[in-house]
């Protein structure tokens, strides 16, 4: 458990650090109302973990220590918008399409109303 824990806090630092790097390279060249890097952080974070995902599924690595490390680690790391994606790819492939709907409003809902809610509670 120890060495899956290294695996993902590797994978999750790097992840983190280029997703700091991919803010400040778009922010040096737009500036916009529009959160340009935040959107591409998060589609391509959902790009990759479908990508690392069948790319380990296909070599038999689903379970693999690699698996921790670039998709719990580096893909948590740089965006937890791809796990959302993936989960509900992966809620309309198994025909839960109404889990899936009510895990997207919710989880948008919800999500604004504690933003809302923890900055109502720090004033």
């Amino acid at each position: 458990m120890l060495k899956t824990i290294l695996y993902i806090a590797i994978g999750g630092a790097i992840g983190s650090v280029l997703r700091y790097l991919t803010s400040v390279l778009v922010n040096k060249y737009w500036s916009n109302h529009f959160p340009l890097a935040t959107f591409i952080t998060n589609i391509l974070g959902c790009f990759l973990i479908g990508l690392l995902l069948g790319i380990l599924e296909k070599n038999n690595l689903a379970n693999s220590n690699l698996k921790w490390f670039l998709i719990t680690g580096f893909c948590g790391g740089f965006t937890t918008f791809s796990t959302f994606g993936y989960e509900n790819y992966s809620l309309f492939q198994n025909n839960n399409s109404l889990v899936a709907f009510a895990y997207i409003g919710l989880s948008i809902l919800v999500g604004l109303f504690a933003v809302w809610f923890g900055l109502f509670v720090s004033k």
